[in-house]
């Protein structure tokens, strides 16, 4: 039996020496290391301190918009915590340092490896990861390779996040955790005052004056206007501010339905034809709605 490592290249020699710069970034990483552990028992953090902290963020109507994200699987609605929450809540809690790194990006066999890892250095709890990133993006037909650098650090990133996010949470405490999330939807379900019915026709009109239509909106959300919920009121609204800052166009945020050439053909073999109208003529046989009708 052939085994697999057979067909791997053999690995790469380390270098016989290290540079003058990679001696002080090793001895500059170790002292911030150590003295991120001698802050965080020296000042420890305060429960009171954290939580007031974390209320009043969560309290933010800008904060609660990025703080779940929502998409449809199937039958049913996913929702759940983004990584703005988790860093936002990270900050409050104090005494944590967390962070994304590519490892390694081999071109050849499309992908990268990355880590994601959260820590606490007060308590000494520490979460991390390391995983593998094909350079590849999910559409309805199938995976696409990426080829663009830029599509390539954006994909890493995208699933660095998402790994950062739960690294994150399982260094923070469930209860605090908990505590801002439901803050945050309580400052979502408040919004301005007015009730969901009239902040879903205030969203229509706003993307009306960009040239959105509702049937846009409805097929993004991926339902009917009357079901949408504070949360997707909140993803339509960070959509608009990326539109109006220019970091997003309204061809890439509502992509056009294609229609191919086949379910073009098969629509119109398949479509009953419809019977001309009947004229509603009078008993001179002229249509009385007729102007040429003889009096």
């Amino acid at each position: 039996m052939t085994d697999v490592t057979d067909h791997l290249p053999p690995p790469t020699a380390a270098p016989g020496w290290l540079g003058q710069a990679t001696e002080v970034e090793k001895s500059r990483a170790v002292a911030e290391v150590q003295g991120a552990i001698i802050v965080a028992q020296r000042v420890p953090r305060r429960l009171d301190t954290a939580r007031t902290m974390m209320a009043e963020s969560c309290r933010m109507p800008r904060l609660a918009e990025r703080a779940f994200f929502s998409y449809s699987r199937g039958d049913g609605q996913v929702t759940g915590p983004t990584v703005h929450l988790a860093r936002e809540l990270a900050r409050c809690w104090g005494n944590i340092q967390y962070g994304i790194a590519e490892l390694r990006r081999d071109d050849e066999a499309g992908l990268s490896e990355i880590t994601a890892f959260g820590w606490d250095v007060q308590t000494n709890v520490r979460a991390s990861t390391t995983f593998i990133v094909p350079h590849k993006r999910d559409k309805r037909g199938g995976p696409v390779q990426l080829k663009e650098l830029r599509d390539i650090y954006e994909n890493n990133a995208n699933m660095g996040s998402r790994r950062l996010r739960e690294q994150i949470f399982a260094v923070l405490p469930k209860w605090f955790t908990e505590e801002g999330e439901d803050i945050c939807r309580a400052t979502l379900a408040k919004g301005d005052g007015t009730s969901v019915d009239d902040r879903r026709a205030g969203a229509i009109r706003t993307f009306a004056g960009i040239g959105v239509t509702a049937d846009q909106l409805e097929r993004k959300l991926a339902r009917p206007a009357e079901k949408w919920t504070v949360y997707d009121l909140a993803q339509l609204m960070i959509t608009h501010r990326s539109l109006l800052a220019q970091e997003l166009t309204v061809e890439d945020a509502f992509p056009q339905v294609r229609v191919t050439a086949d379910e073009i053909r098969q629509q119109a073999t398949t479509a009953p034809l419809s019977p001309p109208a009947a004229l509603d003529v009078g008993a001179d046989g002229y249509d009385p709605d007729d102007p040429e009708r003889p009096m």
